[in-house]
């Protein structure tokens, strides 16, 4: 008999690990004991919050009624006063930002408890196949995995066109859409027509190029947010990132259906967007809404798509890793750019590992290692390394800590970085162009030559690249003939002549048509993008959670740059080792494959802000201002207190949730609306302090209610509840994930109540 009791128990551990067997471990546990418990620990409490409101005092807006939370004690945790209801007497508001937004404008039960968090188990869903977009700001590219072979992943075809010396490992991200607004084409193709077209006729055709910087740029974001083309004509941003993401739907599906021996469904795919860490909210659910409507998904299956953080997804793939695929610069001390015996140049292995690359680009698929590489087998429990994913448009960083022998990953400082992308570069070569040619000239010849404009920054994208700090001849970038012809019309004078006239030394020109950059000019265009991105570093790796990092992981297209590669090295090849995959500008996307594989694998994140709602709470003098002072039914309250959900740089453990109750206000109510308000920083008391903003509101959709066990004759439909029977809506809201998410039940009927969460209607 014993002996059966060890199978089933053993059974019972094995069935918890396999969601297909999860019933069955439920069944073992209660044949076994009823005590027994799969996740080990006692399931606590829930928290409430009950809504009452005065009938006059709500605000209804297209039918729904918006008001504020005030959170309480549940029904089994505090006896209620069945009697207990709120008389329509009148208030006494005093003078109060908040409750002149109607935001305050009911009565608490009871003081607000404190937060509780509790672990729910995550449910994995079944899909076939993975395709990861990593929508970049200057490069956009795609790659799949099948899960039946998740070992091997898929890189997307080479693109047709590109540049001389150039690896097209990705698309550009340009897009042009036809003078009546319809899609035309993306990428290269995009690029290489538009430059082709005529230059009046171009004038009429919209042209995008780095259009996803709007996206983090933009403190308002919304749906109506708008986007400039080359031309100067706007359209709806949303339009242009779904017609981008339908882009690459197609040709993703193309190439899945050539390569799988069976006809895949939708849902058999899962979608993985990669998008920058430091984006907020609004961002990344505005890339989620592109998804749905460029068809990626439905908006009835949101699991299908994930959002990835571009160098958490790094940081994934960078487990994987062996020794013979990275390049290790602290293992190449350098002196004056060269190696220490003098005879290489400082980033010659650096090219050696990218002409290797050119050399196998025939070959598409990648093999990753089915646990981590050797690389991770340096590193014990416990150590930290930063991920820095510098791209075009921003620069991301993440601080992680290896979990084993699981080899999960643990966040632990809030995601950081800035708008110190390779596109800072790019800028400073328009400022120096506007200062030898004048800034009006410069305008007008992007607006009357937008195509001769692109071409004039294309030659300047290749010759960028090349920049390396050992160089010791010119740079040459060749202009346009329209630049030239559209300067000597404009000004009645050569280019020539306005570079002797500027007293710019460093810039000199060639009678072949181009512009000479000496090394002292491309230091120039790229140090204060480049001292920026080391500046954060630094300051990051000096904070104490931060400190006795072993590795830094230098990803993204920028990570290319000779010129930066030496800055960090220079400036922290002492502190710890620098560590440069071999395919740089494909880590994010192998690792985004990676992580819609196993969703799973970063156990723990920190909350970048402090999110929180505004309750009522018991006024005491003394302790709160007068201001904030509301009085219902002789009963004296304090309005616009903020009560935290979760703090800025908290640890949120992947599943953790954080439940609060409501019940309907009034009789027939169908919609609960909850503003939610956050802040840079976790000092807040109340939602009316300096620094915090409303950010988003949580919609709950109320079903018809059932008759309540007992109750006499017809209720009428919608009617509330009164006392310990009052109507129960139970939200759950997820902080753990890359995007916040929010669930709920009716208790009474337990049933899903439709929940959402929008960042994007303020």
């Amino acid at each position: 008999m014993q002996n059966i009791w060890e199978v089933l128990l053993f059974l019972t551990t094995a069935f918890q690990k396999s969601i297909l067997l999860y019933p069955a471990a439920l069944f073992l546990r209660s044949f076994i004991h009823p005590s027994f418990s799969l996740s080990g620990g006692r399931t606590p409490k829930s928290l409430g919050t009950f809504l009452t409101v005065q009938q006059k005092n709500y605000r209804k807006k297209n039918d729904r009624l918006e008001v504020k939370l005030a959170p309480v004690k549940m029904a089994e945790e505090v006896q209620l006063d069945s009697n207990l209801q709120i008389p329509g007497g009148s208030l006494s508001i005093p003078s109060s930002p908040a409750t002149a937004r109607n935001d305050c404008s009911i009565t608490p039960l009871t003081p607000s408890p404190s937060p509780r968090v509790e672990v729910r188990p995550r449910m994995a869903c079944p899909f076939s196949v993975v395709i990861a977009i990593d929508f970049g700001t200057t490069s956009s590219g795609y790659a799949f995995s099948f899960t039946q072979d998740s070992e091997a992943i898929h890189m997307m075809k080479r693109w047709e066109g590109g540049d001389p010396g150039v690896a097209n490992q990705k698309s550009p991200t340009c897009l042009l859409l036809t003078p009546d607004l319809r899609f035309h084409s993306f990428g290269f193709a995009a690029r290489d027509f538009y430059h082709d077209l005529d230059p009046e006729e171009a004038q009429h055709w919209l042209y995008f190029d780095k259009f996803k910087m709007k996206i983090h740029s933009t403190s308002d974001l919304t749906m109506e947010t708008e986007l400039e083309a080359v031309n100067g004509r706007k359209v709806r941003a949303i339009e242009v990132f779904a017609h981008a993401l339908r882009f690459f739907r197609e040709h993703a599906l193309k190439e899945v259906k050539d390569q799988s021996s069976s006809v895949l469904e939708g849902e058999e795919i899962r979608w993985v967007i990669t998008v920058p860490a430091v984006w907020r909210q609004p961002a990344k659910q505005f890339m989620r809404e592109a998804a749905y409507l460029a068809g990626l998904v439905s908006p009835d299956c949101p699991e299908q798509l994930l959002i990835a953080l571009e160098p958490e997804a790094a940081s994934i793939y960078c487990r994987k890793l062996r020794l013979h695929q990275v390049i290790d610069l602290s293992l190449q001390p350098i002196t004056n750019g060269l190696d220490l015996d003098g005879t290489r140049p400082f980033d010659s292995s650096f090219r050696q590992a990218r002409e290797q690359l050119r050399r196998s680009r025939h070959s598409r698929t990648f093999l990753v290692e089915s646990g981590t590489g050797e690389l991770w087998s340096e590193l014990q429990t416990g150590d930290r390394y930063v991920v820095a994913d510098c791209g075009g448009g921003t620069v991301d960083l993440t601080v992680h800590q290896i979990e084993q022998p699981q080899g999960t990953l643990k966040e632990l400082y809030k995601a950081s970085g800035g708008p110190y992308g390779a596109v800072g570069v790019d800028l400073a070569f328009e400022a120096m162009l506007c200062q030898i040619f004048g800034e009006d000239f410069i305008q007008s010849f992007k607006a009357k030559r937008p195509a001769a404009w692109v071409d004039l920054m294309i030659a300047f994208e290749a010759r960028k690249r090349t920049a390396s700090p050992g160089r010791a001849n010119a740079l040459n970038i060749s202009l346009p003939f329209s630049f030239i012809d559209f300067y000597k019309r404009h000004r009645g004078q050569s280019v020539e002549a306005a570079l002797r006239r500027s007293n710019m030394n460093i810039v000199k020109w060639s009678s072949q048509g181009m512009l000479r950059l000496t090394q002292e000019a491309m230091n120039e265009l790229f140090q204060p993008t480049i001292s920026n991105i080391v500046k954060h570093i630094e300051e990051l790796m000096g904070k104490t959670e931060v400190r006795c990092v072993r590795f830094l992981f230098l990803v993204g297209g920028f990570a290319e740059s000779p010129m930066l590669q030496k800055a960090v090295q220079k400036a922290l090849g002492r502190t710890c080792r620098i560590i440069i995959p071999h395919d740089v500008g494909l880590t994010i996307l192998k690792g985004a494959v990676l992580f819609g594989l196993d969703p799973t694998v970063v156990r723990v994140r920190r909350c970048p802000v402090t999110y929180g709602v505004g309750v009522l709470n018991r006024f005491v003098e003394g302790r709160h201002p007068r201001d904030k002072l509301l009085i219902k039914d002789g009963r004296e309250w304090c309005t616009d207190i903020f009560d935290r959900f979760v703090s800025i740089d908290q640890s949120v453990a992947l599943g953790e949730v954080v439940r609060r109750s409501y019940t309907p206000a009034r009789v027939g109510q169908r919609k609960i609306i909850i503003n939610i308000y956050c802040s840079a920083t976790d000092d807040v008391t109340y939602i009316s302090d300096p620094g915090v903003r409303k950010c988003g509101t949580i919609t709950l959709d109320l079903p018809e209610p059932l008759v309540p066990p007992g109750a006499v004759g017809g209720a009428e439909a919608g009617a509330v509840i009164a006392g310990p029977e009052r109507r129960e809506i139970r939200a759950t809201m997820q902080f753990g994930d890359t995007e916040i998410k929010v669930t709920a039940i009716d208790v009474m009927s337990n049933k899903s109540v439709r929940a959402s969460i929008d960042f994007l209607s303020n």
